[in-house]
């Protein structure tokens, strides 16, 4: 069935975004998506929902490697240098993200 390790897994999160935002204009809420390797709890692969290149680009850089068992580190990152509008909404989404990944680890 596909070719998705079993150890690799999505979460999501979602925020609403400020109203003074593009990409509020373009989406009303903040998608970040995750995927993460279970095995080692690092973080593969990122995305989110910001409408500038820029925006996407720091996002991925600041979360890819990271690690969910160091999940701090991540939102420190987004707390000191991300000081775009979006700021609280990605955190929040974030939080929903790792909230997400210990739903998953007691169900296993």
């Amino acid at each position: 069935m596909g070719n998705v390790p079993e150890h690799e897994i999505i979460v999501t999160g979602y925020a609403k975004l400020p109203g003074e935002t593009t990409a509020q204009r373009l989406y009303t809420v903040v998608g970040v998506t995750l995927l993460v390797d279970t095995k080692t709890s690092n973080i593969m692969d990122a995305d989110i929902t910001l409408a500038t290149n820029v925006a996407r680009d720091f996002f991925k850089r600041a979360v890819v490697g990271g690690n969910m068992e160091n999940f701090d580190s991540i939102l420190k990152v987004f707390e000191n240098q991300y000081w775009g509008t979006a700021k609280k909404s990605i955190i929040t989404a974030l939080k929903i993200c790792l909230m997400k990944y210990k739903e998953y680890l007691k169900k296993k």
